[in-house]
């Protein structure tokens, strides 16, 4: 248990984070920052000194509060809109973002819009950090991933082991679903792995996914295959789809989780992770997803796989595709 794990963002996925490390008592304190909602200045006064008496974070930390009776946990579980209720802590989950929704016309932010709004917000966080919890290991899972990790990064200079982005394991969880499914087996039995960037170019390890040990070609034929390693890499868009608002939340929360406790229970687990490479894969400078060793001083080795000749093609595309992304970060973090 540590004493304490902050939370930015209160979304739904930061919701979720809150009510599961009470439950699971992962930390004495958790502590929740979200500045929504935020007055709009053309509001008429009187509507304006409502929303700022409003909090979501507030509000969300008292009710599990009130709860924490019902489940026996004693936990103290704070809230925020500034940054002070992250003071201290030995952990931080960042979630903080804008998500992608559409405007009254129908139109959506550009992809550059909406990196320029969440360099903007990630800014803000970082600076929230550097105040209240400088020495804190930190977990990313805002998006877009990549480029928050590594703005992240420019902004705290930790030591690579402290900053490290939550994608792989979400999208190898994925995978592995989508595995146990087709072959119609339990997903305790299926292991896999996807590397590279969180987005369309993300690769799923066909090489090294087994069925209890067992290569999963003994199980799914090849079609069924790159169906399968398709729909993970669209997972997230299936699901932003179906819901018709926000993104996917559970799945991600128990991601991010599945790390801490990791770290929290110093379980040297091998998780798919994205961290700062310094030559692994051929890579330098860039956080990319790959499998590591995460124990209590966070990622304590980077695991590089023997891959095909197709899945090392697939990962430098996909390397391409996050280095593309961080030099625009790079151009915009000089006018910001």
């Amino acid at each position: 248990m540590l004493k304490k794990i902050g939370l930015i963002g209160g979304g739904y996925i930061g919701g979720v984070l809150t009510q599961e490390i009470a439950q699971r008592r992962l930390a004495r304190e958790v502590g929740l920052v979200d500045p929504a909602p935020m007055p709009n200045p053309n509001d008429p006064p009187e509507r304006q000194e409502v929303i700022k008496k409003q909090s979501v974070s507030i509000g969300k930390c008292l009710d599990i509060a009130e709860g924490l009776p019902t489940i026996r946990k004693d936990v103290k579980v704070v809230g925020s809109k500034d940054y002070s209720a992250i003071e201290g802590a030995d952990l931080i989950i960042n979630t903080a973002g804008v998500p992608r929704k559409a405007r009254p016309d129908g139109t959506f932010p550009s992809r550059e819009e909406l990196l320029t709004i969440n360099l903007k917000v990630t800014i803000e966080v970082a600076k929230g950090i550097q105040k209240y919890c400088p020495n804190a290991m930190v977990i990313s899972i805002a998006n877009p991933l990549d480029a928050i990790v590594y703005t992240l990064d420019k902004r705290l200079t930790p030591k690579k082991n402290m900053l490290f982005g939550m994608a792989g394991v979400l999208d190898s969880n994925r995978y592995c679903y989508f595995v146990a499914e087709a072959a119609r087996v339990s997903v305790e039995n299926v292991n896999a792995v996807v590397l590279g960037g969180h987005g369309d170019d993300m690769v799923p390890v066909r090489s090294s996914c087994q069925i209890a040990g067992i290569p999963v070609t003994k199980f799914l034929d090849a079609d069924t295959l790159a169906k399968i390693e398709a729909r993970t890499r669209k997972a997230g868009g299936e699901v932003v789809g179906l819901l018709g608002f926000g993104s996917a939340f559970v799945s991600p929360a128990w991601s991010a989780l599945e790390m801490a406790e990791a770290v929290i229970f110093d379980k040297r687990k091998i998780l798919p992770v994205c961290a700062k490479l310094e030559g692994e894969y051929g890579v330098n400078g860039l956080f990319v997803g790959v499998p590591a060793i995460v124990g209590k001083n966070g990622i304590e080795k980077v695991i590089e796989l023997d891959l095909t000749e197709e899945e090392k093609a697939a990962l430098v595309k996909s390397v391409a595709g996050v280095k593309k992304t961080c030099d625009e970060v790079d151009t915009m973090l000089k006018s910001l």
